[in-house]
């Protein structure tokens, strides 16, 4: 016999598990909820990210629907100024927990179980067992499992670095930085980056903006990336202009080019993309969001090694497969080598609906809790999973410039296919979490006369969607073939 029982089983308390569970509350009022993370407190891996971590895009389009992340106004200073706010860690731990205690509890809808892990199923009957208890509890799930753990997100204090540590070697990862005040008698003479991700570039921003001199900081950048110009992306109820400008960007030049590469350096030329060294083209695009102002801050480090991955640190050399570069006494390595989503896994999905089990994954890329809340929405409102798999075919996880073309032409189709629904194109109009569904609603509740314009684009789009195809089926072809 079961000890308790729900109707939905959601595995993590995390960005996922959060923005699926809040839409459920509100399209299915009869169902009860359980949620059970191995994590204290809600926010998932942003329990383990390092302090001075910020959202990369702007925060109107974080969180869950319900829920507004942070003041609508634009940041006055810093490498944001001029934009939308970046939500801080503490805020969206505040954030999160704030949902749990005052929304979410409250509603005698929802049971919450932190620090539990879940253990597997039977049936219908499901184990999870408490961390610092050990003991094991069965729920009875009536409808369905949701797991909200898909992405595996991997950040530095969770993750076990690929090389070798010789003894006597300053090490530390991102989240140690804030702590060396209390060494001020004992500080590195030198600070080592390793990684190329944005991990790296909030490390490199962070010590810069702490005073450190950039002659003082090295970093092993294997792979240099390309990343979304920020300004393009802000809420679209203030600057739907840019949005506007940065979808039809990415359609004309999929639409023109015969490589991703291609695509990649006339995106460069009009501004919707932006690279560290201009020097170099960057193989390498994972979806990082970035302002102009961060990219001339990070310019300033020039002391970049290219030679690979890092195979082993010591406190006089770094080694690479082939060749040992020596380094200043008293180097401080400075680990970003974690891999925000597991982008080696990337064909490794399955329907997001699949009989008792939802697996939350991307409908569109790279848009995580948006894609949640949507498949929490098509549960409730539509009838058989071949009708729900259809509203949402996972969206592909590239991760080069080569594969890029692929994402680009799968959301343009997921779009279509979603807005050719009237019950998704409703709730789309009222979902925070959509880029652009609010903001458009508005307009036409306004008959705003930037409508115009608006049908333009989906004109132009449409036009040129036959060439996207063409380049995101071969780079679909490379995608698959790993």
């Amino acid at each position: 016999m079961a000890d308790f029982e729900t109707d939905y089983l959601i595995v993590g308390a995390g960005a996922v598990g959060m923005a699926f569970a809040d839409t459920l509350m509100d399209e299915d009022p009869d169902c009860h909820i359980t949620i059970v993370d191995k994590h204290a407190k809600p926010g998932g891996h942003w329990n383990d990210a390092y302090s001075f971590v910020t959202l990369h895009q702007p925060s109107a389009s974080y969180g869950v629907n319900s829920m507004e992340l942070c003041p609508d106004r634009v940041d006055t200073h810093g490498h944001n100024a001029g934009m939308y706010p970046l939500a801080k860690h503490s805020e969206i731990l505040a954030y999160y927990s704030r949902l749990m205690s005052e929304r979410f509890i409250p509603s005698g809808r929802v049971s919450y179980h932190p620090l539990t892990e879940y253990r597997g199923a039977e049936g219908s009957e499901h184990t999870v067992r408490g961390i610092l208890s050990g003991e094991e509890s069965t729920v009875h799930v009536r409808r369905k499992l949701v797991d909200g753990t898909w992405f595996q997100t991997s950040v530095p204090s969770t993750h076990t670095p690929a090389f070798d540590i010789a003894d006597g070697t300053r090490f530390a990862i991102p989240g140690d930085l804030p702590r060396l005040w209390n060494q001020a008698d004992n500080l590195p003479d030198h600070y080592m980056i390793i990684g190329a991700g944005k991990t790296a570039m909030d490390t490199g921003v962070w010590l810069l903006e702490a005073g450190v001199q950039p002659e003082k900081i090295g970093w092993v950048r294997p792979r240099d990336s390309w990343m979304f110009n920020r300004k393009l992306l802000q809420p679209g109820k203030h600057r739907i202009e840019g949005l506007i400008e940065f979808q039809l960007a990415l359609v004309e030049e999929a639409a023109t080019s015969n490589s991703g590469d291609e695509m990649f350096a006339k995106l460069d030329q009009r501004g919707t993309m932006l690279r560290i060294d201009p020097e170099v083209t960057p193989k390498m695009f994972h979806f990082a969001v970035i302002s102009e102002t961060e990219v001339e801050m990070l310019r300033q480090i020039s002391e970049v090694y290219r030679q690979g991955r890092v195979t082993a640190i010591g406190p006089d050399a770094m080694h690479f497969a082939d060749e040992t570069v020596a380094v200043p006494d008293n180097t401080l390595f400075i680990d970003c080598t974690a891999s925000a989503v597991p982008f080696e896994n990337r064909l490794n999905t399955r329907p997001f609906f699949a009989d008792d089990v939802i697996t939350i994954q991307l409908a569109q890329s790279p848009f995580v809790v948006y894609s949640a809340a949507l498949a929490a929405f098509v549960e409730a409102n539509f009838d058989d999973d071949m009708e729900k798999n259809a509203l949402c075919p996972p969206s592909p996880l590239t991760d080069t410039t080569d594969t890029y073309p692929y994402a680009v032409m799968a959301n343009l189709m997921s779009t279509a296919i979603l807005s050719a629904n009237d019950k998704v194109n409703a709730f789309n109009a009222r979902s925070r979490l959509h880029p652009t569904g609010p903001a458009i609603a508005q307009m036409i509740a306004d008959n705003d006369p930037r409508l115009a314009t608006l049908g333009q684009v989906g004109a132009t789009i449409q036009a040129k969607m036959p060439d996207v195809i063409k380049l995101g089926m071969a780079a679909k072809a490379i995608h698959e073939g790993g």
